[in-house]
């Protein structure tokens, strides 16, 4: 009898509880509302204050290349010692490509050979009618053309390019579609035009990389095969280190006439018309949940207090 009196006073509590917390909520409405309020204009204030940031992106596929020789065991060493690829490089060739793209030593020659350091680094919005940026006054003085930023060793007031090409690296989204091979590159900044700019010279610049590296690779190997030709006398090996030669010739040919040699543009970039960041209403939103929740939660806490 006991058990059946419990079990029917379980449902009338819960309701209780459940009236009582709505009644907490309706008499501290005011400061609930009040503190949303507030929350939202300051979330549309600092929204109002944040740049219009941009992103250009182009789609890349790369140039594959396969080689039909076919060299007999004995033989393959001395190919591979010559620099002489054997055929299967494809894939490895991309991932070579994506690693030199990211690599210090590339992005750094990028940032000096343009200058990018104030674009990079002291930029903070972008005037659109002007098709201008807006330069932080206190990292560069336009007038004087100086950087004037106050910084701790071992920065200096001119930033190195250790710094800016980790600045720019932020910028910068590189995806592989694993399906398809497909490469993404993507920039994102205040100036749509920059970000359209630098997009279009770093894949210009990755492939004349590529081809100059190449270039080189396969004029150290016809040296060496012309060298190993004129010291043997064996007619298959002669013959083998002549198709050799035909290969690499084959490669310097590629290189000097093909422009795109690494990657292929499918989809070139444009200048972005809209924004891609930041997104102001999703702040608001996100500012309105905080402030509802964090007021409720100080409304019921001081509710339950001042009754207990």
């Amino acid at each position: 009898m006991t058990e059946q009196v419990s079990q029917h006073q379980k449902p009338a509590d819960d309701e209780i509880d459940l009236r009582e917390l709505f009644r907490a909520i309706w008499q501290g409405k005011w400061i609930i509302i009040a503190t949303t309020f507030v929350f939202a204009v300051a979330a549309v204030f600092y929204a109002l204050s944040l740049p219009n940031i941009y992103k250009s992106e182009v789609l890349l596929a790369p140039v594959s290349e396969e080689s039909g020789l076919k060299i007999p065991g004995q033989l393959g060493g001395l190919a591979a010692l010559a620099g002489v690829n054997l055929g299967g490089k494809g894939a490895d060739k991309t991932a070579l490509t994506i690693e030199i793209l990211k690599s210090r030593e590339f992005i750094g020659r990028f940032i000096e050979n343009r200058n990018l350091f104030v674009p990079v680094m002291a930029a903070e919005g972008w005037i659109r009618s002007e098709n201008k940026l807006v330069i932080d006054p206190e990292l560069y003085d336009e007038r004087t053309m100086k950087w004037v930023r106050s910084v701790q060793e071992p920065f200096s007031e001119k930033p190195s390019v250790q710094e800016t090409y980790e600045a720019f690296m932020a910028l910068i989204r590189i995806s592989e579609d694993s399906t398809t091979g497909m490469i993404k590159l993507s920039i994102e900044h205040y100036s749509p035009v920059l970000a359209k700019q630098w997009i279009d010279q770093l894949v210009e610049a990755i492939n004349h990389e590529m081809r100059d590296r190449e270039l080189a690779e396969a004029q150290k190997s016809i040296d060496y095969l012309t060298t190993q030709v004129n010291q043997t006398n064996i007619a298959d090996v002669r013959t083998m280190l002549f198709s050799l030669i035909e290969e690499q010739t084959k490669t310097v040919m590629l290189a000097n006439v093909r422009d795109e040699y690494a990657f292929k543009t499918i989809d070139t970039a444009v200048v972005p018309e809209k924004k891609a960041k930041p997104a102001r209403a999703l702040i608001l939103i996100l500012a309105v949940i905080l402030g509802g929740t964090l007021s409720t939660s100080v409304v019921l806490v001081r509710y339950f207090a001042q009754k207990n």
